[in-house]
């Protein structure tokens, strides 16, 4: 296996983590200050975002995370996410590589016809709009995504969306303008063959973006929305890819997605070992510096083997999607998902207990980060699912290498 990035990619990495020291981190401060003035309820963007989406694109730091258009391979993108990473309310956006839009512009420029990349994909590649995923559901459990029952009808030469959508990231924000939409459009169908997905502009009649929900008491500037389609028509050339194909489009959005997220995740967790390293040096307690004390010692010492554990497994996934395709680095690409927030999450509570009170104070960034890490072991599947599709996975391989049930052969 070669991690290694391109010479391309470890260009663009210089040129970012220049970026990011230079431009981002100074700041982030102005975004904080914007949002507390703005209040928890407003979810419009502060202006340095903008700002600093003109002056990365200029820099050509711009939608790195598709392949098609940056020439760069899911391993040369995965250290690049992980320095956005580091700032994730900020960076990410600013590259115009945030979440959703990336997994949505993934699903336009694979499955959309002409005609929807003209009206959707472009704008987004160019940061003018932005998107939201909507396939969680309130009334049912959504780990299993067979579950989901929001209706998709065809209607002459409409759809007709009914149903009640929660936690779509994004859609609180004023310059969303498009949804994808997972629902049921044969519920005789096959269980993985009922389902599809459908462009459903936001200003439609009968989309009604009835909430955000806040991350543990903190709103995201996007917004986490639940949407109710009430009697919802759009043409039937919204129709993504064809009827009963939702599912093999979620799972092509899913793979490289994932490794964005993990990556960040590796990011954030390197950037709370900075800055417990640098806390521990400078207070004093009990006539010594933290980092004299044994305990905090190995509070380093683990976050450091963490790391580059979570990170070596994450470039594996990288790399095997590059050789071999998502599909066959399913069990990496569940692995790393269970792997990455629950690594990015220990560093950072180390790095708050370092910080005492201050790490539960919104002066670091600290607290913020590990409330999204957190989630993070929820959305995108939570580890439940994720561990026992690994689980399947290494039943089912050692009984085809053995021919039959190891066990039996063992006792």
């Amino acid at each position: 296996m070669d991690f290694d990035p391109s010479p391309a990619a470890q260009q663009l990495a210089e040129r970012l983590w220049d970026f990011l020291r230079d431009r981002v981190l100074p700041a982030e401060a102005e975004y904080n200050e914007y949002r507390r003035l703005a209040g928890p309820d407003d979810h419009t963007v502060p202006p340095v975002v903008e700002r600093l989406k003109r002056e990365a694109r200029e820099q050509g730091l711009w939608n790195l995370f598709l392949p098609d258009l940056s020439g760069l391979s899911n391993v040369d993108y995965a250290g690049l996410a992980e320095i956005s990473g580091w700032s994730p309310d900020m960076l990410p956006e600013a590259m115009n590589c945030a979440a959703p839009d990336t997994g949505n512009m993934e699903i336009l420029h694979l499955f959309g016809t002409g005609e929807q990349r003209q009206a959707w994909l472009d704008p987004l590649l160019a940061g003018e709009i932005r998107s939201a995923f909507a396939m969680t559901e309130p009334d049912v459990a959504s780990s299993d995504a067979s579950n989901i029952r929001c209706s998709i009808r065809r209607d002459g030469d409409e759809y007709v969306v009914d149903g009640l959508k929660w936690w779509i990231t994004g859609a609180s924000d004023p310059r969303c303008r498009v949804l994808i939409v997972m629902g049921v459009t044969d519920p005789d169908a096959a269980p993985h063959r009922r389902h599809s997905m459908l462009l459903v502009p936001v200003d439609t009649p009968g989309v009604a973006v009835e909430r955000s929900l806040p991350v543990f008491g903190r709103q995201d500037q996007h917004g986490h929305a639940q949407i109710r389609f009430t009697g919802v028509r759009v043409p039937a050339a919204n129709l993504l890819a064809g009827e009963g194909q939702g599912f093999a489009i979620a799972q092509a959005r899913l793979g490289p997605g994932r490794i964005h997220h993990c990556m960040r995740a590796i990011g954030a967790a390197e950037r709370a070992l900075d800055l417990m390293v640098r806390r521990s040096e400078s207070r004093v307690a009990f006539g010594a510096p933290l980092a004299e004390l044994g305990t905090v010692q190995a509070a380093i010492a683990e976050s450091r083997i963490e790391i580059e554990q979570a990170r070596l497994l994450t470039l594996k996934a990288a790399w095997r999607i590059d050789r071999e395709g998502a599909r066959a680095a399913r069990t990496e690409i569940a692995a790393i998902k269970v792997v990455a927030p629950r690594v990015a999450t220990a560093v950072l509570d180390r790095a708050i207990q370092v910080h005492g009170a201050l790490g539960i104070s919104d002066d670091v960034p600290l607290a913020r980060l590990w409330a999204w890490h957190r989630a993070m072991r929820v959305f995108d599947g939570p580890d439940e699912v994720h561990l026992r599709s690994i689980a399947r996975y290494e039943r089912s391989s050692r009984q085809r290498a053995t021919g039959h049930d190891r066990a039996a052969v063992t006792t």
